[in-house]
């Protein structure tokens, strides 16, 4: 029998449950959601489908020991009682990245918060112990590194993991460039998943996002209606370098996703992005060549009062007849501080409420927005309000039923 494994996917806060979803739907078992994430257990080829096929997650974390650790030698003697020659080579790299709880009235504060004081407790640890075995030790790099080590301290409590994913997941691999404050793959994910975008998509219904910035949403529709993994175009991965690595699990995935794509753009609904600033339409057009979905989405400069609805796509609707929206049109409006930009972003906001109301009958509209004074201007009630964090920024997902 194939060796069982727990593993832990990080996710921002307000993701959880979708990503929790999300991991049932791989076949995972065992799975409890806590915050910023989701404890999940099945065998390593579950690790690398997370890895490839999530869209929410932020990492795919390995947990390999944890141990009380209230000061820096007793976390030096618990990193070191791990055995660390069953992971790497001394001819491998590492990197460490630590992090620490700061603190609440149920999690009291841990006594070691300096976080590179911490990454390099746990690295010495590490390269004393292979010293020790191999006469040998490996080296750091902080990039690419061979194996990524994740150590996370909560109430004195250290949690050692591999970092499988290596890098970030957001990070599909198609973003060249980022147009101001662009969003990240996985929130523009967790957006659509909240809207229910996979479902309207095998239905047919369109999508448009007219305030496009560097096309994520569009290209992340488009992902999510064509089945391609959005790990798919990632070239580096945190587990390739571990000694456990099995090559021939993870090539049978990345061949499973090649054949699951739906490549004919018949069978796929029609997905726009407009933005009426010509740097971000360029930067979207560039990102769209990067991701694979070239023909699947189309990107054009056009300011929201010249935009409109489109009709659901018949053949990409045949397959499945049910009644749905006719279309989801999703605005990530944006939002300042300063009081000149407030009072223009307030008259924009209430254009987006009578563009709504005027043009997108049978539709429904979503508004994501961390300015929740911005939200009142819009003018309509909206049937449905979902949290999710961008960053540090407490954020709603406001959902408009436009009969």
């Amino acid at each position: 029998m194939p060796q069982t494994y727990r593993f832990f996917a990080t996710t921002a806060k307000g993701m959880e449950s979708l990503l929790l979803q999300e991991i049932q739907s791989f076949g995972a078992q065992d799975i409890h959601e806590t915050r910023a994430g989701v404890y999940f257990q099945g065998t390593l080829e579950l690790g690398y489908r997370a890895c490839l096929w999530s869209r929410i997650a932020n990492r795919i974390l390995l947990p390999l020991a944890t141990f009380a650790a209230p000061t820096p030698e007793k976390l030096y003697g618990g990193v070191k009682q791990i055995r660390w020659s069953d992971h790497l080579t001394p001819q491998n790299t590492i990197a460490v990245d630590f992090s620490a709880s700061t603190g609440s009235a149920t999690s009291p504060r841990s006594a070691i918060t300096h976080t590179h004081y911490g990454a390099l407790k746990v690295k010495d640890a590490i390269v004393d112990q292979m010293r020790e075995i191999h006469g040998e030790r490996p080296s750091v790099n902080p990039t690419q590194p061979d194996l990524r080590i994740n150590v996370y301290l909560n109430n004195d409590e250290a949690t050692v993991s591999l970092d499988l994913s290596g890098d970030s997941l957001h990070k599909r691999g198609y973003r060249k460039e980022g147009h101001l404050a662009p969003l990240k793959e996985n929130l523009a994910a967790a957006i659509l998943m909240t809207a229910g975008w996979p479902e309207a998509a095998k239905k047919g219904a369109s999508f448009i996002d007219p305030m496009c910035g560097s096309g994520t949403l569009p290209i992340e529709a488009a992902m999510i209606a064509s089945d391609r993994a959005p790990g798919l175009a990632r070239a580096f991965w945190g587990f390739t370098g571990w000694k456990k690595h099995e090559p021939q699990v993870w090539q049978k995935l990345i061949e499973e996703a090649k054949t699951r794509e739906i490549h004919d753009k018949k069978l796929l609904p029609t997905i726009i992005g407009y933005d009426a600033d010509f740097n971000a339409v360029r930067e979207s057009i560039n990102n769209l060549e990067h991701s694979g979905m070239r023909g699947k989405v189309h990107i054009e400069k056009r300011d929201w009062s010249a935009c409109e609805p489109v009709a659901p796509h018949p053949l990409a609707a045949a397959s499945q007849p049910e009644q749905g929206p006719l279309g989801l049109v999703v605005i990530n409006p944006p939002y300042g501080e300063r009081i000149g930009e407030m009072e223009a972003l307030k008259v924009l906001h209430k254009d987006i409420g009578d563009g709504f109301k005027k043009k997108f009958k049978g539709w429904q509209g979503y508004v994501f927005t961390g300015e929740p004074e911005l939200a009142k201007v819009i003018g309509l009630k909206a049937s449905r309000r979902f949290v999710l964090f961008n960053g540090a920024i407490e954020c709603r997902l406001l959902k408009y039923d436009l009969y």
